[in-house]
């Protein structure tokens, strides 16, 4: 019944944050007059924080090939802190910042845009499987948890190819397009 409950929780916060992403997007809330100067800075730290994401990312599956569990328990934690950050941080560019478009004549425009699309799509649907991931690991360690290992491993062996390839393709994207950052 917990774990019911749990899910619906999950699929909850995910539908969430879907809908404050598109309307943050679409500029439907007031956007301040004078937009602070560290909002142009926020597209330089999610970058860094996604490059970091991967490396916490790599370290984890070495960890958990090794058998520390402790230390991919810890690398995984950090790793959705920053991702957490990053969300925050993501939705506040998007919210004040005017779009920057890859220039319709750029010469790799449609290998951006494939990465870009696919970025945003896997975005949407990691999170969901990431808080399920977290869930089922955190459950493990708790007296009786052992029947979550089975479903921390399922879901993981989607969740974590796709949270990689997010965090490898947010750094893609960002340096492809950050030339034509007007600020």
């Amino acid at each position: 019944m917990k774990d019911k409950l749990v899910f619906r929780i999950v699929m909850g916060i995910s539908i969430f944050v879907l809908v404050a992403v598109v309307i943050l997007n679409k500029k439907i809330l007031p956007v301040p007059e004078v937009i602070p100067d560290f909002v142009y800075k926020l597209p330089k730290l999610n970058a860094f924080i996604n490059g970091t994401c991967t490396l916490l990312l790599l370290l984890s599956l070495y960890m958990i090939k090794q058998k520390n569990i402790a230390v991919h328990k810890k690398l995984n934690i950090i790793a959705f802190v920053l991702s957490s950050l990053f969300l925050v941080s993501y939705i506040t560019y998007h919210w004040m910042a005017q779009e920057t478009a890859y220039p319709i004549d750029g010469p790799a425009r449609t290998t951006y845009l494939m990465i870009l699309i696919s970025h945003i799509i896997l975005a949407a649907v990691v999170l969901p499987l990431i808080l399920l991931s977290f869930y089922y690991g955190l459950k493990i360690q708790q007296p009786g948890g052992a029947s979550y290992i089975a479903k921390h491993r399922k879901i993981t062996r989607w969740s974590y190819p796709i949270w990689l390839y997010v965090t490898i393709t947010g750094v893609v994207v960002y340096v492809m397009i950050s030339p034509f950052y007007t600020h």
